[in-house]
Order: C-alpha cells, then sequence, then structure tokens
C-alpha cells in the first residue's frame, strides 16, 4: 500500500481512481495532478516507484490543491461562521435539518434521522368508564 501525503492509497486500483482516496482529490483534480506528473492513469499504483510518488506529491503541492486536514478545517470554519451570525443556513446546519431547500413534512429522513415514534403513555389512575 503506498502512502501519499500521509494517506494510504489502496495498491490495486488503478492510480487515478487511488489518488481520489485523498480528501479534497477528485476525478477531475485526480486526471490533472496525474498529467502534471506525467504519469500514465492507468498503471495500479503498486507498481508506481519512489520517484513517481514523489512526483506525483511535488504535483500536488505545486497545484495548491487544499487537501485533507486543511479543507476539514476550512469547511469546519465555514459552518461555524454561518452559525455564530446565526443565518438561514447556519441554523438549518444547527438543528440538523436540510440546509438546501428540501421539504421536510415528508422524506428529508437522512438529515433528521430515524423516526421518532410520539406515543401517548396513559395514566393508571385515570378513570375507566366502567363504574
Amino acid at each position: 500500500m503506498a502512502r501519499i501525503l500521509g494517506v494510504d492509497i489502496p495498491g490495486e486500483k488503478r492510480i487515478d481512481i487511488a489518488l481520489r482516496y485523498v480528501y479534497g482529490i477528485g476525478p477531475v483534480n485526480a486526471l490533472e495532478v496525474l498529467e502534471r506528473a506525467k504519469i500514465n492513469p492507468s498503471v495500479r499504483a503498486k507498481d508506481l516507484n519512489e520517484q513517481q510518488l514523489s512526483q506525483i506529491v511535488n504535483a500536488i503541492q505545486a497545484g495548491k490543491y487544499v487537501i485533507e486536514g486543511d479543507l476539514r478545517r476550512e469547511i469546519g470554519l465555514n459552518l461555524k461562521r454561518l452559525q455564530s451570525i446565526k443565518c438561514y443556513r447556519g441554523i438549518r446546519h444547527l438543528r440538523n435539518l436540510p440546509v438546501r431547500g428540501q421539504r421536510t413534512s415528508t422524506n428529508a429522513r437522512t438529515r433528521k434521522g430515524p423516526r421518532k415514534t410520539v406515543g401517548v403513555v396513559r395514566n393508571p389512575n385515570a378513570k375507566t368508564g366502567i363504574h
């Protein structure tokens, strides 16, 4: 298993697919990085030598991609900012509700979580109607 910027990438996959395991690098960025590093995208990750791995790392750093911890921190700070200024989107994030205008009367179960059934608890001391 090869490591790129602290991330284990699977050796059996093609390098253009394996690069996507780095948070912040998707399909388009992976191909750009490989083009800049002059590496064939169809090569398996386990077949790369140390020099090719260092070329990939240099290409990622030269491309000024925001990846891994920096990207996670940036996204977290963006959410904190929205929540602190109490804007609509920030409030929706706080309450774990859909943010982008989806309906919530039905559906939205992914965001809201499993249903919480609200039932009636009967009072055992209540009058039963039988005299």
